[in-house]
């Protein structure tokens, strides 16, 4: 297996960790690694929380949007998502995506810089564990598929979350991002 392979594997297993304690033990909220510092031209912006997209998608994702749409109880909501995302989902993190999303506000303008930058850096930091990913930025459309999980995953626990928002993509480059310390297996 190469290197970059092995980072990927052991970046999106850390992630899913975090993620299901963070369901299981703190009711759904962002521990410190599912936060990013955003560095740009060496600016750092943050904490960025960032979201884990499935491969398929689809039907998680009517999941999300029955869950929002059922109740206008955010607390209703919470628990729904709660219950959802602590059983099985993230338990299998070859499941997923190997991306992060985040969401920003249509007149953000960080968004406007990652969109000139077209690429940035994401540092995540928990326990004794460090990552810096080199990312490329993409933009979503609303219909992406992406940008529609990262939308209803986060209205789940974000009842004020705007309609419109932008999500962004951040697609690492395995081979020159890092791990802190190491990934040996």
């Amino acid at each position: 297996m190469t290197q970059e392979k092995k980072l990927r594997e052991y970046f999106l297993g850390w992630q899913c960790r975090l993620r299901q304690h963070a369901v299981r033990k703190e009711d759904g909220r962002p521990s410190a690694g599912m936060q990013a510092t955003l560095f740009l031209a060496d600016k750092a912006y943050g904490p960025v929380n960032t979201g884990l997209v499935k491969k398929d998608a689809e039907e998680i994702t009517a999941e999300f949007m029955h869950i929002v749409r059922k109740t206008h109880d955010p607390n209703q909501r919470q628990q729904s998502a709660i219950k959802l995302l602590s059983s099985v989902y993230y338990q299998y993190p070859k499941e997923f995506e190997a991306c992060v999303t985040a969401t920003f506000g249509m007149d953000s303008e960080l968004a406007q810089r990652l969109v000139e930058y077209g690429s940035c850096k994401l540092y995540f930091e928990q326990y004794n564990q460090k990552f810096e990913l080199h990312c490329a930025v993409v933009d979503l459309d609303d219909a992406d598929e992406a940008y529609l999980t990262t939308y209803w995953h986060n209205r789940m626990f974000n009842p004020v979350l705007p309609a419109k928002i932008r999500v962004f993509k951040f697609e690492p480059d395995w081979e020159t991002s890092i791990a802190t310390p190491p990934v040996t297996r």
